[in-house]
């Protein structure tokens, strides 16, 4: 039995250490956790018969209650994403307590006698389910939410100003309405004997055909300007400017010619405007070949898509129906109640529905332009024109009864504040409306058009958004000097000035007494019709102005904006400075 004892003791020593390595490996995750705290000084050895050995609870059942305490005090927890981990500053000055630190006595030497007492570590204490609290100082760090961006999306179904949309669709309705019920009126009047049916006789026979003709005869130019618009672009600027002036003129000088005081006082106007349009087309000269440049650019893309110009085509044909019903309504006026007051609303109706008529091509040529710059696509026209006339007809019921009536405040403001004189006050109250026109135009603008129909935003957003790229990108003086809305808009008053000397002269022919009311009709019919056309250059420069400054770096664009940005800070390139504050006089 001697010689037996010494070899239990070896293996029991090796066991011992064996399980030893074993638990000192299980307590290496929780050491490492805790490598900067000092290990505590081991407890007092106890000594007694019921003193017990900490490697004999290895040897313990796994249902035993003492070995699940032990195994859940081991335990380690995984990571949870709402709890992260404190900061590795932190982590080093905070302590929990190890009730483990005490489990492994050192190991008795080789030489010790098996029966010598081995030291007991002292008593564990059973793990506690309380976790200790953080320090008053430290705060629970919770994960930050990055916010994501929003998408953009290039097919929103979603409708854009409903409440302007609404109004237009009850003003047709109405007008509608109103334009059947004085067509009836005129039938009636016309069946009836007596002197309503001598009026309308005599309006059918000397009013109508011309009015019918102005109609045609503005489709016909507006097509025609358009396309040498498109093919000779540098000598139709010099020549709207100049003709637009010379038509103007010759129109007032050919009323004033027939000595009649109606037909004297519509010369007057003309002539007047006629000297504005002049002196206008000299103060722009400097801008002229920036402006042919961006032209020729921007009408680059247009030959690639051979339907672009379809919707043009029949909203062209819709306004000629509806301004022939116009016109019978207007005649039917003079059998109803109040005929100069039903005729000023039909007039600002009409009005109204033709310049939504222009923004929906506009709008149309806008998406087909700008999503061909911005992503590359050849989009459908068809697609593009059914999204005008439904999701996007809001932004163009808004704009269209908005933009023009900002665009004219303006012009006013700016004409005042070049001026000066010796009232103050005056001058002050210009600047001060200057101002507010300006702040006005940033949140309602003609180029609002191309984020609307290419990502379907609001009017008001588009505007702002656009202005925006324009001040990140530096150009604002460049786009607030573009000539392209003067172009289009002496071009539907080039087309007007031809109606009014074509039909003024044959009204005077036939019938004298009508030759002042339907210059005045022929001129407004073939302003706006000619507008209509007009639409798909004027949408291609829009285009290309916010296009790029939304993406400069487009393989699409050269450099001819950048160019013109680098002469202007240079002092290279000089451009006609826009009226924007009080004159140097009453500067402070």
């Amino acid at each position: 039995m001697g010689a037996v004892e010494p070899v239990v003791d070896e293996e029991n020593g090796e066991k011992e250490s064996k399980i030893r390595d074993v638990e000192k490996g299980e307590m290496d995750s929780q050491q490492r956790g805790f490598q900067g705290q000092p290990t505590p000084a081991p407890a007092p050895a106890e000594s007694g018969g019921e003193n017990f050995h900490m490697s004999r609870m290895q040897r313990l059942s796994a249902t035993n209650p003492l070995r699940l305490v032990m195994n859940a005090g081991t335990r380690v927890a995984s990571p949870s994403p709402y709890n992260a981990p404190p900061p590795a500053q932190h982590r080093q000055h905070r302590s929990f307590p190890n009730p483990f630190h005490h489990r492994h006595p050192p190991a008795p030497a080789p030489s010790q006698h098996r029966h010598a007492p081995v030291p007991e570590p002292a008593p564990v204490p059973a793990p506690s389910q309380h976790h200790p609290s953080p320090a008053p100082s430290q705060t629970r760090s919770t994960p930050a939410v990055t916010p994501q961006p929003s998408v953009i999306t290039l097919n929103s179904r979603s409708y854009t100003n409903k409440f302007s949309l609404f109004l237009f669709l009850i003003h047709m309705i109405g007008a509608i309405g109103l334009v059947c019920f004085l067509v009836f009126k005129g039938i009636q009047g016309l069946l009836e004997a007596g002197e309503a049916q001598r009026k309308e006789k005599r309006l059918l026979k000397f009013f109508l055909p011309q009015v019918e003709a102005a109609s045609l005869l503005s489709i016909t130019l507006a097509f025609t300007w358009q396309k040498a618009m498109r093919l000779w672009p540098t000598f139709m600027v010099h020549f709207i400017l100049w003709g637009s002036f010379i038509f103007t003129l010759a129109a007032g000088i050919l009323l004033i010619c027939f000595q009649r005081p109606s037909t004297d006082g519509v010369g007057v106007v003309l002539i007047i405007f006629a000297i504005g349009n002049g002196l206008y087309s000299c103060w722009v000269t400097p801008r002229i070949k920036f402006c042919t440049k961006i032209l020729i650019k921007s009408l680059e893309p247009v030959p690639k898509f051979g339907d672009l110009n379809r919707p043009t085509y029949l909203t062209l044909a819709a306004g000629f129906l509806w301004m022939s019903m116009w016109i019978l309504a207007v005649i039917g006026a003079i059998n109803f109640y109040f005929p100069p007051l039903v005729i000023i609303g039909l007039v600002l109706s009409m009005a109204w529905v033709t310049e939504v008529m222009r923004n929906v091509v506009n709008l149309t040529v806008s998406r087909v332009i700008g999503l061909y710059y911005l992503r590359g696509m050849q989009s459908s026209t068809q697609f593009c024109f059914q999204r005008a006339l439904s999701v996007n007809l809001g932004s163009a019921c808004l704009g269209s009864l908005f933009v023009p009536t900002i665009e004219v405040l303006r012009v006013v403001a700016r004409a005042l504040n070049l001026l000066e004189g010796e009232d103050e006050f005056m001058f002050c109250c210009a600047h001060c409306g200057l101002k507010i026109m300006d702040s006005i135009f940033k949140r309602g603008n003609g180029w609002a058009y191309v984020q609307i129909a290419t990502y379907g935003k609001s009017f008001v957003k588009a505007s702002q958004d656009t202005w925006e790229l324009f001040q990140k990108r530096e150009m604002e003086t460049i786009v607030d000097s573009d000539m392209t809305s003067a172009i289009c808009f002496l071009t539907g008053v080039c087309s007007g000035s031809i109606c009014v000397i074509v039909i003024g002269a044959w009204t005077f022919t036939v019938y004298p007494n009508f030759t002042a009311t339907l210059s005045l009709l022929s001129a407004y019919v073939g302003y706006l019709l000619t507008r209509i056309a007009m639409a798909l250059p004027h949408a291609c420069v829009s285009s290309y102005y916010v296009c790029y400054a939304e993406n400069p770096d487009n393989r699409l664009f050269d450099k001819t904006i950048q160019d013109r940005l680098n002469s202007m800070k240079t002092d290279r390139d000089v451009i006609v400075p826009t009226p924007r504050s009080v004159p140097s006089r009453f500067a402070r």
